[in-house]
């Protein structure tokens, strides 16, 4: 118990850290006094405009997505007992990217490539868990729920290459290759609004969630 105290302290304090620096450092430093009384909602100028329209948001999406991304990977590796599992291995990551590529490919909007990406991550668990189940018993069933997701993440890579290479090279797919990569240099107030509910709703299930996936790794005895 008290080295888990320990833990959580010293993370935390690394989060603060990271925080504070991320919010001060960058082409227009911010210094620590009026760093101080920005976040106590003080200050003007210039400052304020990069503190509160172009940092604070970046931080906060990289702090939503930290804390989702690294949720996910710990259900996963407590689901398949390995400390290198990841949502990659169901085709999880694949499957969202196929479905926001593809909202990009038809010329949604940004609700709807949402959307296609949410529905082709659910979609892909799915298959692999409809594909695991129709060959049970060949094997160990984590083992071949591993293989299913590794092969269907390469057939929905090849997807994402085909739509890529039939995208229009001039609007299309700079934004398919800039949505795979991925950034938070654009962060706005109202995509962080859009994002923290689905990620919020999700760390909630898995907090109630937590005791069973802590029985996992002890294996079926």
């Amino acid at each position: 118990m008290r080295g888990g105290g320990i833990a959580w302290s010293v993370g935390v304090a690394a989060l603060v850290a990271a925080v504070l620096g991320a919010l001060a450092v960058g082409r227009f430093p911010i210094s620590p006094g009026d760093l101080v009384s920005l976040l106590a909602g003080g200050g003007e100028g210039p400052e304020a405009i990069v503190f509160w329209n172009i940092r604070a948001p970046r931080v906060a999406a990289a702090i939503l997505v930290g804390a989702a991304l690294a949720a996910a990977g710990a259900a996963f590796q407590g689901m398949f007992r390995n400390p290198l599992a990841s949502p990659d291995l169901l085709g999880v990551s694949a499957g969202a990217a196929l479905g926001a590529v593809l909202g990009i490919f038809l010329g949604l909007p940004v609700a709807g490539v949402q959307g296609l990406a949410f529905a082709g991550g659910i979609a892909a668990v799915a298959a692999v868990a409809g594909l695991a189940s129709a060959v049970r018993g060949q094997g160990d069933p984590v083992l071949v729920l591993i293989l299913a997701g590794i092969a269907l993440g390469a057939l929905m890579g090849a997807g994402i290459s085909l739509l890529k290479i039939l995208a229009d090279p001039y609007n299309q797919l700079p934004a398919i290759t800039f949505w795979l990569l991925g950034t938070l240099s654009a962060a706005t107030v109202g995509d962080i609004a859009a994002a923290a509910g689905p990620a919020l709703a999700g760390l909630t299930l898995l907090l109630q969630l937590r005791w069973r996936l802590t029985l996992l790794p002890l294996g079926e005895d």
